[in-house]
């Protein structure tokens, strides 16, 4: 089949979230290594010194390409310099069953192709990869941009990698990284070809690295797409419910909506402890972690919660404790747990790559 009209061909992206319209954890992130819009985070070599960035959702996008955002990085503290074994770069991971029509470990491996629009304050020269957890392999590129503060369309096209085979399973199959500044290690050898990685690989051909070193400069990357083939067809658009169904398979917050947002319905085995379970709209990819934040309390009593943790849980529903350190709960009591009269306490279910 030829696409010749813009949607005629659909589940052709292999990226979620190329439009970054879901971002669950919402506002600012400050973070370094943390994840930031839904499948989408940033990774750095852990040695930095000064380094301070902000990640956000922007809706300035390039023209003509429909609704969505960009995901924009601005250098808030500069890097005194940039060290030899130093890096900054944007991670997104790609479970591994989702690559099972790459044929990849076999004489049928198939080319795909990378398109996205960016935009920055500098110009120059940047790389990118594509890291196979599966054989541990590399292959990577670089694209230019030629003009300050304008978005601009790269595409880049790889081989298929006949040497070795991707699993059939819910952990990572590729990790595509686009190289924000990049130190002298990790940029010396070529990697236009699958072979096994090395560091000096990583970003070959990676030059301009002024992000580290000049304060404010910004980094906006949208409408991202993988796919098979030799030709970057046009971006397609999917309906929101489904993109932040594909998110949540990695990620699922819920936030106070109100100062006392109830958030499940458990019961006190015993005077300092409930379980409350819940059952996840969107079957994870693996048995989550959990993580909250903000106050807690219950109903009826008003018994504050100290602390809540994971009791039990699947990649369709989680169990979780809420502890009272004061044994102020009533055994085999119902109660709610709600929000103390606090707008921002959420939960957190996390199962990302």
């Amino acid at each position: 089949a030829t696409a010749s009209e813009e949607g005629s061909l659909s589940k052709r992206n292999l990226v979620d979230n190329g439009n970054f319209a879901v971002h669950q954890r919402g506002g600012t992130i400050t973070g370094l290594g943390d994840p930031n819009l839904d499948r989408w985070k940033t990774v750095d070599s852990g040695n930095l010194d000064n380094l301070a960035i902000e990640i956000t959702q922007s809706n300035d996008t390039p023209d003509g390409i429909g609704e969505g955002y960009s995901l924009k990085y601005q250098t808030k503290t500069v890097e005194s310099a940039v060290a030899s074994d130093e890096f900054l770069s944007l991670n997104h991971h790609i479970e591994a069953q989702n690559l099972a029509s790459l044929c990849y470990g076999t004489s049928s491996a198939k080319s795909i192709t990378l398109s996205f629009h960016v935009k920055s304050s500098l110009t120059g020269t940047f790389g990118f990869n594509i890291y196979q957890e599966d054989g541990g392999d590399i292959i990577g590129g670089t694209y230019t941009i030629s003009s300050a503060d304008t978005w601009e369309k790269k595409t880049l096209t790889f081989e298929g990698n006949t040497g070795d085979a991707i699993a059939y399973d819910n952990t990572n199959g590729f990790r595509l990284q686009w190289g924000l500044w990049i130190g002298s290690n990790y940029t010396g050898t070529s990697n236009t070809s699958w072979s096994a990685y090395d560091n000096a690989k990583r970003f070959n051909g990676h030059t301009q690295n002024g992000l580290a070193t000049t304060d404010e400069s910004t980094w906006q990357i949208a409408f991202v797409q993988l796919e098979i083939g030799e030709v970057a067809t046009p971006f397609e658009h999917i309906d929101f419910a489904t993109n932040l169904a594909r998110c949540r398979r990695y990620f699922q917050q819920y936030d106070a909506t109100n100062a006392y947002t109830r958030f499940a319905l458990g019961v006190a085995y015993d005077g300092s402890s409930i379980a409350a379970p819940l059952n996840l709209p969107v079957q994870m990819r693996a048995a989550p972690t959990f993580a909250s934040s903000g106050n807690f309390d219950t109903l009826p009593d008003t018994v504050d919660l100290d602390t809540m943790s994971v009791q039990h849980a699947t990649n369709e529903m989680v169990e979780f404790r809420g502890v009272d350190s004061g044994n102020g709960l009533t055994t085999n009591r119902p109660y709610v747990i709600r929000a103390d009269n606090d707008t921002s306490a959420k939960i957190q279910f996390i199962a990302e790559l």
